[in-house]
């Protein structure tokens, strides 16, 4: 069975966006040499990419770029060569390269999904997504990068999710430009 893998950014007071919709404060930090050896050894996995629709269209704005392969040339090369699912139910088509719209329903389609041969799947941002998923027991881990700020507002990762979904944590990273990482899985 593939296991499927939520990596998040958080600010301190628990958003994913800001109050306008925007993520790009994630990654607006001080510099830190580990911190990049981390992100480039998390790109190096393989597997699949999923995404809801508005994480999907912020990445194609910023990933096949020229300034992607400049800024960060391993992690772009991960993010446009590796295999997406998109869920969508308002895009007519994928066009990133070696992206698949689903329109249906997300928590079937990831079962689906799960039961496949194959590497593991990866899903950033997606809040709506998760939240779905998370109380189906479909989500194997999760990656939560707490970044050190405050929005005072904005959208959480798991908006909805009808009842408590108990996890037990596995691991914890500190990085010095401020940013934790916390390891969860389903208990």
């Amino acid at each position: 069975m593939r296991k499927l893998t939520v990596f998040n950014h958080v600010s301190l007071d628990g958003y994913i966006q800001d109050a306008k919709g925007d993520m790009s404060w994630a990654h607006t930090m001080d510099p830190d040499p580990e911190w990049n050896a981390f992100v480039e050894s998390n790109a190096r996995g393989g597997g699949t990419l999923v995404f809801g629709r508005v994480t999907y269209e912020l990445m194609t704005r910023y990933w096949p770029t020229e300034m992607a392969r400049q800024n960060d040339p391993v992690v772009a090369e991960r993010m446009n060569t590796m295999l997406k699912v998109v869920f969508s139910r308002t895009l007519k088509k994928a066009t990133w390269n070696n992206a698949s719209l689903i329109s249906g329903d997300p928590v079937a389609a990831v079962r689906r999904l799960k039961q496949e041969d194959g590497e593991g799947m990866a899903m950033f941002g997606s809040g709506t997504i998760v939240a779905q998923l998370a109380p189906a027991g479909l989500i194997d881990e999760y990656q939560i990068v707490v970044n050190p700020l405050i929005l005072g507002g904005g959208r959480t990762m798991f908006e909805g999710v009808p009842e408590p979904v108990r996890l037990k944590q596995t691991r914890v990273r500190a990085f010095s430009n401020g940013n934790v990482v916390l390891w969860y899985v389903p208990s």
